[in-house]
């Protein structure tokens, strides 16, 4: 939430929004917010708890001109591009969306040198990793992977952020990235 208004955001893209829980919470603080999820389950759970609201069954690798091109300020992916085969169709998809100039904020599982020599060392690494969990992880990322598979898209990353436990052994990260405005491109 903070992010978006230091952005100055106005019009929200909740790429992968699940349930519709933080398309609900921006639409309650004043933002045009409109969701996208390829679960057909999500998206009518969603829609019935927020009948107002906008929200397409639509994923990564689908045409997200439905959505509407260049229309967004911040295209929002949270813990999403963990999880997908093809992690560039998501920037594609959310590139797509942003104005010029705009923004997306990425949050995912933080995957750092130290953290995963931490579960090594502590014999953390299969529960942690675990490959029973169905639809689960696929991917994991550090700063640097997210951030050079932003900039390989055309993005530049303008904020990081650690989030949950002690630094170097976050739980989470946020990578902001802007989109190139008009002039850049």
């Amino acid at each position: 939430m903070a992010l978006c208004a230091e952005l100055g955001a106005r019009r929200v893209v909740d790429i992968g929004c699940g349930n519709g829980a933080l398309c609900r919470e921006l639409a309650n603080r004043g933002y045009e917010v409109v969701g996208c999820d390829p679960s057909t389950d999500g998206v009518r759970y969603a829609q019935s708890a927020a009948p107002t609201l906008v929200f397409h069954q639509i994923g990564v690798d689908d045409d997200p001109s439905v959505v509407g091109n260049e229309s967004f300020d911040v295209a929002i992916a949270t813990e999403v591009i963990e999880h997908l085969i093809k992690p560039r169709n998501l920037l594609r998809f959310a590139k797509r969306l942003l104005r010029p100039g705009g923004y997306v904020i990425i949050s995912t599982p933080y995957h750092g040198y130290l953290k995963n020599l931490v579960l090594a060392l502590t014999n953390k690494w299969d529960s942690h990793l675990t490959p029973f969990w169905d639809g689960g992880h696929i991917k994991f990322w550090s700063r640097k992977t997210l951030s050079h598979l932003l900039n390989e898209e055309g993005f530049r990353v303008v904020r990081f952020i650690g989030a949950g436990r002690v630094p170097l052994l976050w739980k989470s990260m946020i990578v902001v990235a802007q989109k190139p405005s008009q002039a850049d491109q």
